[in-house]
């Protein structure tokens, strides 16, 4: 399809308009977040789903227990929304939503989604020696998605620490093992916020977690981010009105938004490149600038305590063989584990007082106080 010049000239400027402000991804992040939050309804004072989350503040971890548990899916949704500071979106594949709950308050402390791993990674591929055969590969090992704690409590007691290390333990394993009717050997995830954080001496929570989760290395990241759904909607309905009331994209393809929002872009080229040279070069080069903004993401990976999990993954062999550390990956050693290192953190906290006890979730009147990056 061609469009003719104004209508090619107009949709472009779209693009052009919404891409341009965004010159780190957590500006893109903000953005979107704010777009998302503005249409959660407002609750009545003690009946929000807030309450839910955790608030015993001053509540010391050595008296904390967890437990992993599912909750409905539109309630695990919103929830998220009210607690990330990104705004998630489901993935094809697998999908299973969890919540870790302290169970003495009976709250949430955090958010976890697995999924179906990237089709391809270049830290997985050196560590594996190349790309493996993914029919192989995808029985075998699952992708941390949605990592994400409750804050202030993530914040005064290494939340996010506790989290990604579950998300390494039996106890998950096992739990994808009797859904998915395999045996699982890798767990892999990276972090959120990449380059941008730890260029200005950040560090990424799932750092300090070996022998459970591993650095493997910086992911490839260089690609346009998805649009809002405000303008999402408004572009698919007016390609879609343009192509004669046909979809761009059939309805049952895979990962169909990023499919759509690509055959946006090849009309666009297509229609200025051949109505006006210079109007294709000027969006091109946005498009391009617009790319950059995505950022390398540092890559971890988990064995489940398996000595033997790389040859698992390529194939060479069926049988799991436990590593001396196995035991250490049960949850009940794993929290064990964690409270040591979050009893450290909890006793600095209150010590320099900067332990915080105000709850933080996203609505419309929070942008300014929440930081974004954390």
């Amino acid at each position: 399809m061609i469009l003719e010049r104004d209508d090619a000239i107009w949709a472009a400027t779209k693009l052009m308009t919404y891409f341009k402000d965004f010159n780190r991804i957590d500006d893109y992040f903000r953005a979107r977040k704010i777009e998302r939050v503005k249409n959660i309804p407002a609750s009545l004072p003690g009946m929000g789903l807030e309450d839910d989350f955790f608030q015993s503040f001053d509540m010391h971890p050595q008296d904390m227990n967890f437990a992993i548990e599912t909750i409905p899916n539109k309630t695990w949704d919103t929830m998220l929304e009210k607690v990330a500071s990104f705004s998630p979106d489901d993935s094809p594949g697998k999908n299973v939503k969890l919540v870790v709950k302290e169970t003495t308050t009976n709250t949430i402390v955090g958010f976890i989604r697995l999924g179906s791993p990237l089709i391809n990674s270049k830290p997985r591929n050196d560590y594996l020696g190349g790309v493996p055969d993914l029919e192989i590969f995808n029985k075998r090992a699952i992708m941390g998605m949605v990592i994400v704690s409750t804050n202030p409590w993530g914040f005064n007691v290494n939340g996010g620490k506790l989290l990604a290390a579950i998300c390494c333990s039996h106890a998950i394993r096992r739990m994808l093992n009797e859904k998915y009717n395999t045996e699982y050997c890798l767990f892999e995830t990276s972090s959120l916020f990449g380059s941008v954080k730890t260029a200005n001496g950040g560090a990424s929570m799932y750092d300090g977690l070996r022998p459970l989760l591993r650095y493997r290395g910086n992911t490839e990241s260089k690609f346009l981010l998805t649009l809002g759904e405000e303008l999402y909607f408004e572009l698919r309905d007016w390609f879609t009105e343009k192509n004669g009331g046909e979809d761009l994209i059939h309805k049952g393809a895979s990962s169909r938004k990023m499919k759509i929002q690509a055959k946006f872009l090849q009309i666009l080229k297509a229609s200025l490149k051949e109505h006006d040279t210079k109007a294709y070069e000027l969006f091109t080069s946005a498009m391009e600038k617009a790319g950059e903004v995505t950022t390398q993401k540092r890559f971890y990976m988990g064995e489940y305590g398996y000595s033997n999990a790389k040859e698992v993954l390529l194939g060479r062999t069926n049988v799991l063989t436990k590593a001396e550390n196995y035991d250490r990956f049960e949850l009940d050693n794993i929290i064990t584990w964690w409270k040591k290192l979050a009893t450290k953190r909890y006793n600095k906290m209150v010590a320099e007082g900067r332990l915080r006890r105000e709850l933080e979730v996203w609505h419309s009147d929070s942008m300014h106080k929440i930081q974004i990056i954390r």
